[in-house]
């Protein structure tokens, strides 16, 4: 199974303080229902919430490498599709760093941690009775790729699994080609141990658009959980889901591959 090399110096990193990341700008397609517009004591984050989460994290030092809020929700569906859960104390302290350093003492650590834990909420409960989720993703400037957009988040997701091994400790088949769909995204030189995946990501084409992209990241952890959190299905397993107008799942084809089909 995957890992990034460690000579990787050009991994997603957060924005610099004060700026949003690339100078973007959260995007509709991408999460509509993810974010409400008043104060929320609970559930969804508010537009003022998330924003106030990444003032929260530019308070945090430079000797410090923490997630931004991309990542974050990237990794908390990496910790959430574990075998077994997480004790919140393990996976918290790698959103303040990712190599699991302490925030200075006087860092408001539990209003971080308030905000993280009403979205780690949300996912799960997405989790569980296999519902589709707005991922947290920023759209970036017209000259990106929907790759390069989806980066930062499937960067989160793989600080959690290398954080967290049991996952990538499986080996069913099942798991190959969401995260094949997930990893692609990535530079293959950046991926270590892992022929078989990517053989598997040479058989896929890369998304055309970023609703494409953003819809595969869901359909991926959807699948993942599938294998990895099985007693948790519900009873009428209805597969993958896609976002429709109405806001109603429906099943949703995979990615495509080189050759035009619809992988399932």
């Amino acid at each position: 199974m995957p890992r990034m090399t460690s000579a990787s110096d050009d991994r997603p990193r957060r924005p610099a303080k004060g700026r949003a990341p690339a100078q973007s700008r959260r995007t509709r397609a991408a999460q509509p229902a993810a974010v409400s517009q008043g104060e929320s004591p609970g559930g969804l984050l508010s537009a003022a919430e998330l924003d106030a989460l990444e003032a929260l994290l530019d308070q945090l030092p430079d000797t410090l490498e923490p997630l931004d809020v991309v990542m974050i929700d990237g990794y908390l569906c990496g910790v959430l599709l574990q075998p077994r859960p997480v004790p919140e104390a393990q996976w918290l302290m790698r959103i303040v760093d990712v190599d699991g350093r302490a925030a200075p003492a006087r860092f408001p650590l539990d209003r971080l941690a308030g905000l993280v834990r009403r979205r780690h909420a949300e996912l799960n409960q997405a989790i569980v009775r296999r519902d589709w989720f707005d991922p947290w993703v920023y759209e970036l400037d017209d000259a990106a790729s929907p790759s390069e957009t989806v980066l930062p988040w499937v960067a989160g997701f793989a600080a959690a699994v290398e954080a967290f091994p049991d996952l990538l400790a499986r080996h069913e088949p099942e798991l190959l080609e969401p995260l094949a769909t997930l990893y692609r995204h990535f530079d293959p030189e950046d991926l270590e141990d892992a022929d078989e995946l990517l053989a598997e990501i040479d058989t896929l084409e890369p998304p055309q658009h970023l609703a494409e992209a953003v819809e595969d990241l869901v359909r991926s952890v959807l699948l993942i959980a599938d294998v990895s959190r099985p007693a948790l299905r519900p009873t009428a397993s209805r597969g993958p889901v896609r976002r429709t107008p109405a806001g109603h799942g429906r099943p949703g084809p995979g990615p495509r591959s080189r050759s035009g089909d619809v992988k399932r």
